[in-house]
């Protein structure tokens, strides 16, 4: 017969931030990887950092903040077959 204990609740693998610190930690991300792209002669134009939830609703109070989330956007074919010819190359390193 199954056991009707509760599994205990799993480790939180990140420390818990406000929205602000998220935001911040994704912009750095956003800025990192555009300059990390950009010294590989890509250009993504429309990165942004998009928030997953609203940012002055307080309906959300006893929620986690969720992370910030870095949008790449939209790429022609050719940005698109660089960006994945320095993934495979980088990954052959």
């Amino acid at each position: 017969m199954p056991s009707t204990t509760p599994k205990p609740p799993l480790p939180r693998r990140t420390p818990q931030r406000t929205a602000p610190e998220k935001i911040q930690e994704a912009v750095k991300a956003r800025d990192a990887l555009a300059a990390a792209l950009t010294s590989a002669g890509i250009q993504l134009p429309a990165m942004d950092v998009r928030t997953p939830w609203p940012v002055t609703d307080d309906s959300d109070a006893g929620r986690d903040t969720r992370y910030a989330l870095i949008h790449l956007g939209v790429c022609s074919a050719p940005v698109a077959l660089a960006l994945a010819a320095v993934i495979v190359d980088g990954a052959g390193r």
